[in-house]
């Protein structure tokens, strides 16, 4: 699934998950800060959506009412109510 993000440095995110046990293979940022970024990718893949939605959503950025954690935690959300 591609991600459009809204008010990030970010733009999109790219998410593969296993479809019937929320596992999270794989996570791809476009923009952004790219070593924050790629570690955040690393950290999730294997974990549950469920997990790492509940650790990542709220985050803020500075000023921000989101953040690029935060709008990973947005996508996994829809990905796990569309299955």
């Amino acid at each position: 699934m591609t991600y459009k993000t809204k008010g990030t440095c970010s733009t999109m995110i790219d998410i593969e998950m296993e479809p019937d046990q929320h596992t999270i293979k794989s996570v791809a940022f476009t923009g952004g800060c790219n070593g924050n970024l790629k570690g955040i990718s690393s950290l999730v893949v294997g974990m549950k959506a469920e997990d790492a939605i509940a650790r990542l959503k709220g985050i803020k950025c500075g000023f921000k009412p989101t953040s690029c954690p935060d709008q990973l935690a947005r996508a996994l959300e829809e990905i796990v109510q569309a299955q």
